[in-house]
């Protein structure tokens, strides 16, 4: 049987840096907190001059460089919705600057979810198509430009960063086996967190951009807070548990988690459900949210890390607004 796994990953981090002491000046939220409570000590912060595109294209140069552009089949961005222009496909322009003319481009969105869906449609398409032999999952995430910090109802938005990454996912890897995937999807939530100004429902206008309605809002925290919490743990860990069973393993054999960046305590709830100890898990306190780059961040600084071993079992894991859940089994083959 074909293994389909991934090859290679990278990642890009724009220069700019804004500390847990700098955020602290901007919201009036003590310092400490910021550390503490929100799980963040700095992230990203890209300038003007690049945007969500340029990260993700910067990230997946030394993959490219590596293996070839005339070894990739396929590109999909699998990044941040929040672009360089609206109504608009990057990943054209990724395929573009960087040389891959023999592959063909498009994108897939699912907000913060994008990067275990975007590891089971390449594997399935692999799979599927005998003629891909590789397919380059890229990313790139602004989201920092997004948040008001004068918004309070923005709050537990306020660890949101930027960079850029990237993921070969190849035929015959010999460096990972990707596994099976679990997915939740409860659309009760489709409408508490979004940018309420900008679409067709509510078309930019003076009055949007003086009412500061393009910036990311959740209309009633309390509410969604109420319906949220009892389902957000419990469908984590279906999707952890379910993707690991339907891959013949359990979470006793779960090596390294790679979830998304979340507040601290919901970081060690999600760890304590699992029984699993936080050595056992990447948490990105340097980073902050990343929309759908966590989990591929996370395993790229594994590897970095030497956190990962031949044969050990990792789970990227991650949840959209929407609200989707989604989990994909990684079994790595390399070594440290």
């Amino acid at each position: 049987m074909t293994k389909i796994g991934i090859e290679a990953t990278s990642t890009f981090f724009p220069a700019g840096i804004e500390s847990a002491s700098l955020l602290a000046n901007k919201t009036g939220i003590p310092e400490n907190i910021i550390t503490d409570k929100f799980g963040l000590y700095e992230k990203h912060v890209a300038d003007e001059t690049m945007h969500a595109s340029d990260m993700a294209i910067e990230a997946a140069r030394p993959i490219v460089d590596q293996y070839g552009p005339d070894t990739i089949d396929v590109v999909i961005y699998f990044g941040s919705p929040h672009k360089d222009y609206y109504v608009w496909t990057c990943a054209s322009k990724i395929q573009h600057e960087l040389g891959l003319k023999k592959a063909y481009a498009f994108e897939i969105m699912n907000v913060s979810s994008g990067f275990p869906v975007a590891l089971k449609v390449a594997k399935d398409m692999i799979k599927a198509d005998n003629t891909i032999q590789s397919i380059l999952l890229v990313g790139g995430c602004k989201e920092s430009q997004i948040v008001d910090y004068t918004n309070p109802r923005s709050r537990f938005m306020f660890n949101f960063g930027d960079g850029g990454c990237a993921a070969l996912i190849k035929r015959d890897s010999l460096v990972s086996e990707i596994l099976e995937s679990a997915i939740i999807t409860d659309g009760s939530f489709h409408q508490d967190v979004r940018i309420p100004a900008g679409g067709s429902k509510n078309f930019a206008s003076h009055e949007t951009v003086e009412q500061r309605k393009h910036y990311i809002d959740v209309h009633n925290p309390a509410d969604m807070k109420e319906r949220l919490d009892p389902v957000s743990i419990p469908n984590f860990e279906k999707v952890i548990r379910k993707s690991l069973q339907k891959s013949g393993l359990s979470s006793e054999n779960l090596s390294l988690l790679l979830p998304l960046h979340t507040k601290r305590s919901m970081f060690n709830q999600l760890l304590s459900s699992l029984d699993l100890p936080e050595e056992k898990a990447i948490y990105l306190d340097h980073h902050g949210h990343m929309s759908s780059l966590d989990p591929c961040v996370g395993l790229h600084l594994a590897q970095e890390q030497g956190r990962l071993s031949h044969g050990d079992i990792a789970v990227a894991v991650s949840a959209g607004t929407g609200y989707t859940w989604a989990a994909t089994v990684i079994k790595w083959m390399g070594t440290k």
